[in-house]
């Protein structure tokens, strides 16, 4: 997931001409350029700023790009595009909280921009990023999930969306891959009811998770610890019919005999 989230920032600047970066500082210590900027005077400080950012001058840049936010009226399609890249500046500073919050004000305060789709697909970004492995605290990824779902819900033909689905799949593999986790130390504990519960939760909301078919196996190895014959026979059927190909099928549910003895601890467990 690091990989994907490291290029979205790079295609975003390419793609849409979005620049910017360092520690923004609070508007109040920036002093305008004059009482009504001039057109020029703008211009200046917007190609100032992107200079700035070309030479990777991420501090200078954040500081040029918050005074065109102070200097270009509220609204002005010139100010939204200074958030959003005071916001990717953020970003590739690790401040992906800041980074959301910068994201979040262009998408809230210009909902038919360009930019607003786009700014929706960062936010959730920035807070996946926060979320560092699968078995760590997920509250970051459940809200990157919300936002990729949020981006999809209010701009469902965007080209952000398509990207944001490839998102929310990676996301729910690593909500499966962590619920697998918890199952499998249940089932070490030989308590097979609650590990039973974790995988049927997973194996109905993440169907397309690729650590699925081995969830399935582990499944019908709590089944038969706890001698739910009928739940043995149902989900082997499952399996042969979605997921032929899982490895140890054969062992763990041999044709004709769905209610032999359980078979060895999964895999996932370790």
């Amino acid at each position: 997931m690091r990989v994907w989230r490291q290029r979205a920032g790079v295609i975003a600047w390419a793609v849409l001409g979005l620049a910017g970066c360092g520690r923004g500082r609070p508007s109040t210590t920036i002093t305008p350029i004059s009482a009504v900027a001039s057109a020029d005077e703008i211009r200046d400080l917007w190609a100032r700023a992107s200079g700035e950012y070309a030479r990777g001058r991420w501090s200078k840049a954040a500081t040029l790009f918050e005074r065109v936010t102070l200097e270009v009226p509220v609204g002005d399609t010139l100010a939204t595009a200074a958030h959003f890249r005071l916001a990717e500046c953020y970003f590739g500073q690790r401040q992906q909280l800041q980074a959301a919050r910068e994201f979040r004000k262009v998408s809230d305060d210009a909902p038919t921009s360009r930019l607003a789709p786009e700014a929706l697909l960062r936010a959730g970004d920035a807070y996946a990023d926060l979320w560092r492995r699968p078995e760590l605290d997920p509250t970051y990824g459940q809200t990157a999930l919300a936002t990729y779902q949020e981006l999809l819900n209010r701009y469902p033909d965007a080209p952000a969306a398509a990207r944001a689905r490839m998102r929310v799949a990676d996301l729910e593999e690593w909500f499966a891959r962590k619920d697998f986790k918890t199952a499998t130390y249940y089932y070490r504990l030989k308590a097979y009811d609650s590990a039973i519960l974790y995988l049927k939760d997973i194996a109905a909301s993440y169907p397309r998770a690729s650590v699925t078919p081995e969830v399935l196996i582990t499944l019908v190895q709590a089944y038969r610890k706890v001698n739910y014959a009928e739940d043995v026979t149902e989900t082997c059927a499952y399996i042969r019919r979605y997921h032929p190909a899982t490895p140890g099928l054969e062992q763990v549910c041999p044709v004709g005999r769905d209610s032999t003895p359980p078979a060895p601890a999964p895999s996932g467990s370790e």
